[in-house]
């Protein structure tokens, strides 16, 4: 599986996210606490996506490396600010290929997405939902993954028309009923409003007046933190974090 999390509020230093904390992403990436199974380390690759400021399009860096092995990656986090981010280690599925496109964050203007799980079955399982995309997005998936699956679905319905939240728990329901077992936390956002859903896995928020804070595992030790329930649907903003039952749970009965 992977660990993933979302910032948005007031400008940061990516480093006091990726680096600082004493339980940060760069630890998770090789000593996570919460994998539930799917895995022991995030060593196939990391990503980071970061909005520089209010309405700029995000910088994306990928690697299909240890995050802990990066060098560059800590010095960049150090005099780099954000208003949001999303970032995520990856910890492969077995089979699936180890590539920088397979790493999350992908992304289409200005949304970042990422997803910590697996589609049981795939690819058998979930084929007549990939029959109903447009052939040009399957040609041009940016892996041939489960991950790239689900987000050229969820672009999909962006370019649709839907909003971020009903894109991400409409694929996330869709995927759990043609693969019963699939676990979907899925992470987008577009540096205003960060949409996440919690099935299978764990999602942790943090919020006070300057920002909001979802990620796969507490940062700290601070009390600050609130984990969020299994089969839902969050969404966060600068002023409010919404948190919305998906049908069902997310799994079909």
């Amino acid at each position: 599986m992977c660990r993933h999390l979302a910032y948005l509020g007031a400008p940061v230093r990516l480093a006091e996210l990726l680096f600082d904390p004493p339980h940060a992403l760069v630890r998770q990436s090789w000593a996570p606490r919460e994998m539930r199974g799917g895995g022991t380390v995030n060593a196939d690759g990391f990503g980071v996506g970061w909005y520089p400021g209010a309405g700029q399009d995000p910088v994306r860096y990928r690697r299909d490396r240890p995050m802990w092995s990066d060098a560059g990656l800590a010095q960049l986090a150090a005099v780099t600010t954000a208003t949001g981010m999303l970032a995520a280690v990856r910890s492969a599925t077995v089979g699936m290929p180890l590539v920088e496109t397979a790493v999350a964050p992908f992304a289409a203007g200005r949304w970042l997405f990422s997803h910590n799980g697996v589609i049981a079955g795939w690819p058998d399982s979930v084929l007549k939902l990939a029959e109903r995309l447009p052939v040009r997005d399957l040609l041009t998936v940016d892996a041939p993954t489960d991950s790239a699956l689900i987000w050229a679905m969820i672009r999909d319905r962006l370019r649709a028309g839907a909003t971020a939240p009903a894109a991400l728990a409409e694929t996330a329901v869709r995927v759990a009923a043609a693969a019963p077992g699939s676990r979907l936390n899925l992470l987008l956002t577009d540096g205003e409003i960060a949409a996440a859903t919690t099935v299978g896995h764990s999602l942790w928020a943090r919020r006070d007046d300057a920002a909001v804070l979802l990620s796969s595992e507490p940062l700290d030790g601070e009390p600050a933190w609130t984990p969020l329930p299994d089969g839902h649907l969050i969404v966060a903003t600068g002023a409010a974090l919404d948190v919305i039952a998906l049908p069902d749970g997310g799994q079909p009965q």
